[in-house]
């Protein structure tokens, strides 16, 4: 089966979300696939992320990856997070949330290559017919 993670962080984003308070993520920034700015990250190797919609654009979490673009010291900054290096998510204001073990961090599948009308062999042309 395929990881919980993705599922609990959405879960507990849209949950923590509604109640008011604003969604944080803990994150471990060793993990390969993470990319925070460095400077902001503590010298545990973690970073808390606040991804509520007043504080990111472009927030997407996927079961792969949370994606979005923050600024960092007035600089706008694009951020992957890779599900497995979240540690936890929880609300700012009362600390309630999630503490995640360690778990490997899945790599998504390879996109398909997408066909064009130039890869298509020629075959019967359509045609259209008056229906009475």
């Amino acid at each position: 089966m395929t990881s919980n993670r993705p599922y609990i962080i959405r879960a507990f984003y849209e949950w923590i979300s509604e109640n008011k308070c604003t969604p944080y993520i803990l994150v471990d920034s060793h993990l390969p696939g993470v990319l925070v700015p460095q400077q902001h990250v503590n010298e545990d190797g973690q970073i808390v992320l606040n991804i509520s919609e007043t504080a990111v654009s472009g927030l997407t979490m996927d079961n792969y990856a949370i994606r979005f673009n923050a600024r960092f010291g007035g600089v706008p900054t694009d951020i992957q997070v890779p599900v497995g290096a979240v540690i936890g998510i929880y609300a700012r204001e009362n600390g309630q949330g999630m503490v995640f073990e360690a778990e490997e961090t899945p790599e998504p599948p390879e996109p398909t290559p997408p066909t064009s009308l130039a890869d298509k062999k020629p075959g019967k042309r359509p045609a259209l017919r008056v229906v009475k």
